[in-house]
C-alpha cells in the first residue's frame, strides 16, 4: 500500500486512480492529521506500507523527520516547481527522492521500488530463475515471455516475491493489495486471486510455485535450472541450505 500525503483533493485522486489502475492500493493522509495517524499504527498496519509519497505542500521537512518511525519505507517528495534549495531542504529532512512534476505514476513506483531494492528478478548461484518479477506496474516474464496477468494477481505475485521465500499471510497480503482500512471487500478475496494466480503460473511453469500453510500464509517456492542440466532446486530450500552450510 501507498500512502499519499496531500492537501489538495483533485490532486490526490489523480495520483490514487493512477496507483489503482496499475493495482497499488492507496491511501489518503491529510498532513493535519498526519501526527495522529502515524502515532497510531501498529506493526501490521506498518508492515503494509510499502511507501509514503508527499505532496507539495508548506510542513513537509517536519513529516519527512517523523517518518522515521517507518524504517525501511521509501520516502518520496514531489515538487510542483523545481527548485535546488527545496531539494537540498527534503533530502536533508530524510526524503529518499524528490521527484519534479509532471510525473507518471509508473516512474514513481520504479523510483520507489529502486530505492528500497526489490526491483529485481530472483537469481541464485545454481542457475537462473524462470520467472522475472517486476514491481513498476509491469507484468511478469516467464522463461523470456511476458505472462499477461489482472492487476490484483500481479500485486499478489509481487508481495510473494518480494518476500524472498519467507512466509506472507493473507491479512498482510490484503493490507498491501487492497489497504488497510477497505471494507468494501472481505479477505476471503485473497484466496480466489491466489487460486487463479496458481493456475496460471502452473500453466506456464509446469509446476506451482506458490506454497500454501495454514496459519502461515502462503509464500514463492522457485526452481532453479541447474547449469549441468541434471537437477532442479526451489529458491526456499536453496536459501534454507545456504544458510546450514554457512552455520557449519
Amino acid at each position: 500500500m501507498i500512502v499519499l500525503i496531500e492537501t489538495r483533493t483533485a490532486v490526490a485522486k489523480a495520483y490514487l486512480d493512477g496507483f489503482e489502475r496499475l493495482g497499488f492500493a492507496g491511501f489518503l493522509v491529510d498532513p493535519s492529521g498526519f501526527h495522529n495517524w502515524i502515532e497510531s499504527l501498529g506493526l501490521q498496519d506498518m508492515a503494509a506500507v510499502e511507501a509514503v509519497v508527499a505532496g507539495d505542500f508548506r510542513g513537509r521537512e517536519a513529516i519527512g523527520r517523523q517518518l522515521s518511525k517507518l524504517r525501511g519505507v521509501p520516502l518520496i517528495a514531489l515538487l510542483d516547481q523545481r527548485s535546488l534549495e527545496a531539494t537540498l531542504s527534503l533530502f536533508t529532512a530524510g526524503f529518499d527522492d524528490v521527484i519534479s512534476k509532471p510525473v507518471h505514476v509508473r516512474e514513481i513506483l520504479a523510483r520507489i521500488h529502486s530505492i528500497s531494492g526489490r526491483r529485481k528478478a530472483c537469481v541464485s548461484d545454481e542457475g537462473s530463475s524462470e520467472l522475472q518479477v517486476f514491481s513498476d506496474g509491469r507484468d511478469p516474464v516467464v522463461n523470456g515471455e511476458v505472462l499477461c496477468l489482472p492487476r490484483r494477481e500481479r500485486r499478489i505475485l509481487e508481495c510473494l516475491h518480494q518476500s524472498e521465500g519467507a512466509w506472507i499471510t493473507k491479512t498482510q497480503l490484503f493490507n498491501r493489495v487492497y489497504g488497510m482500512f477497505n471494507d468494501q471487500y472481505d479477505e476471503s478475496v485473497i484466496e480466489s486471486h491466489i487460486c487463479r494466480l496458481r493456475r496460471r503460473l502452473k500453466a506456464a511453469l509446469s509446476y506451482d510455485p506458490v506454497e500454501s500453510q495454514r496459519y502461515l500464509g502462503y509464500r514463492l517456492s522457485l526452481r532453479f535450472a541447474d547449469v549441468s542440466g541434471t537437477s532442479t532446486a526451489s529458491f526456499a530450500q536453496s536459501r534454507v541450505d545456504s544458510l546450514a552450510d554457512a552455520v557449519v
